[in-house]
């Protein structure tokens, strides 16, 4: 249904009202199921696009020194 066909319909009696109001009840659950759904996967996202970053950083911090005095304790006889 579309918005022009909800606009034409004019609720007139108290049971059209209930049904329309039924209806309407039963969009929005859709609409929040859908809703979650999307904010579960943007906090899935959020949460890898995070992880892609913080865990090489936290490599870097840890490997870099180990790296360093490696390389750099070759050279302590020439200094």
């Amino acid at each position: 249904m579309n918005d022009k066909e909800m606009t034409n319909k004019t609720p007139s009696t108290p049971d059209s009202v209930r049904e329309q109001i039924e209806e309407n009840a039963r969009r929005l659950d859709a609409i929040y199921e859908s809703v979650e759904k999307t904010r579960k996967y943007f906090m899935v996202s959020m949460i890898v696009s995070i992880a892609m970053v913080v865990i090489p950083l936290i490599a870097a911090v840890i490997l870099i020194p180990m790296f360093l005095d490696s390389y750099l304790g070759q050279f302590q006889g020439l200094l």
